[in-house]
């Protein structure tokens, strides 16, 4: 699944997180006679429920290194699977909820171009500090149904209920909010004896943490949590109801290695996009060849440096893109695979983080998906 010299490529269409829904559905106990993927772990495949549950930003490698934290998930079937590229939140959880590439749903990262030279934050939906909400409405940004149109329950956090990603990612899907993550746990259980077949919860602990503090005890101590989480899901679910774990990308802790960009690189870009492991390089009207030769000599040690057309032909987003998906991107990406970030003045709010992902690394790509059942 790649190494130090090649990139870590989403296995779309298999084991990867774009079929994770339709493979826990479709392999219940209500369907049809299709046999189940070899990936799907086995306590999911007959199932007369299902509920699964999004821990952003625990990665296979993470979780792996961490067995005595971390026992209920170790102990759990199943093994891991790729995320979708980049490796990013916004890009990953619409794949898991509307069951497809990013270069089927076009949402296609974190920051991304739009109004020909503005960026939209599409975790926070906004332009710089304006509310794109009207703007640039959600729903036709990213018009796939998500869950195959069964407007499932979603667990999630209440203050992002009615985001502009939210509503990008998950429209007409049943929202409950919760503000503490014991009242996920209650939730579900309520919506399992209300007779939910599949009910999709939500939980971002792990991914706060490792931005806020890096790698170290408090990353370790909400592992412990995070587990905790599950073990106290599976208490609740009834007999034959499985829980199906899955993340949307691992980490890799950068610390302060930050780099600004060369000022040769820099003087043939106008603009950044991206994030800082999957940086987006918007080449100067003619300039885009010279832009991938400049970034090729001064990355090329450091990261995977490719064109636009370059990472589509290699199958990076999952597929050709639209014309309007493909100008939501720049003209070049780096994409580090060593443990630094590429530096955009443009996105102060980024700089802070210790631990950061968007690359096709293994420690990225790599996520659990585990079940149990009762």
């Amino acid at each position: 699944m790649g190494d130090r010299d090649q990139p870590t490529l989403p296995d779309y269409g298999g084991a990867c997180i774009d079929q994770v829904v339709a493979a826990a559905v479709g392999h219940g106990r209500y369907a049809g006679p299709a046999p189940a993927p070899s990936w799907l772990p086995a306590p999911a495949v007959g199932a007369a429920q299902v509920v699964l549950l999004v821990l952003d930003g625990l990665g296979w490698i993470q979780l792996k290194e961490r067995p005595g934290l971390a026992p209920t998930m170790n102990a759990m079937a199943g093994g891991p699977i790729t995320t979708v590229a980049p490796s990013t939140t916004a890009a990953a959880l619409t794949s898991i909820t509307v069951g497809a590439p990013p270069a089927t749903h076009g949402v296609v990262g974190y920051r991304l171009r739009v109004e020909g030279d503005r960026v939209l934050n599409v975790l926070r939906w906004k332009t710089g500090d304006r509310d794109a909400r009207t703007t640039i409405p959600p729903e036709g940004f990213q018009p796939l149904a998500p869950f195959g149109a069964t407007k499932a329950p979603v667990v999630t956090r209440a203050d992002v209920a009615e985001s502009g990603f939210t509503r990008a990612h998950m429209a007409g899907a049943h929202m409950y909010g919760w503000r503490m993550p014991s009242t996920i746990v209650a939730t579900v259980a309520a919506l399992l004896r209300e007779g939910e077949r599949f009910v999709y919860a939500y939980y971002d602990g792990v991914d706060k943490v490792a931005h806020e503090f890096g790698f170290g005890p408090t990353y370790d101590a909400e592992v412990v949590a995070a587990d905790r989480l599950v073990g106290d899901l599976i208490d609740v679910l009834p007999a034959g109801a499985a829980l199906l774990v899955v993340s949307d990308h691992g980490q890799v802790d950068v610390g302060d290695r930050v780099i600004a960009l060369d000022p040769e690189v820099a003087g043939l870009t106008t603009m950044l996009s991206g994030e800082g492991r999957f940086r987006w390089l918007h080449a100067r009207p003619g300039a885009s060849e010279r832009l991938a030769e400049a970034a090729r000599r001064r990355y090329d040690d450091v990261a995977w440096i490719r064109t636009r057309e370059e990472a589509v032909a290699q199958g990076w987003f999952g597929g050709p893109l639209e014309p309007h998906v493909a100008d939501r991107l720049g003209d070049v990406v780096i994409a580090p695979r060593q443990p630094i970030a590429v530096l955009d003045p443009g996105d102060p709010g980024e700089q802070w983080m210790r631990c950061r992902h968007g690359s096709l690394t293994p420690a990225e790509m790599l996520v659990p998906l585990l079940a149990s059942r009762r």
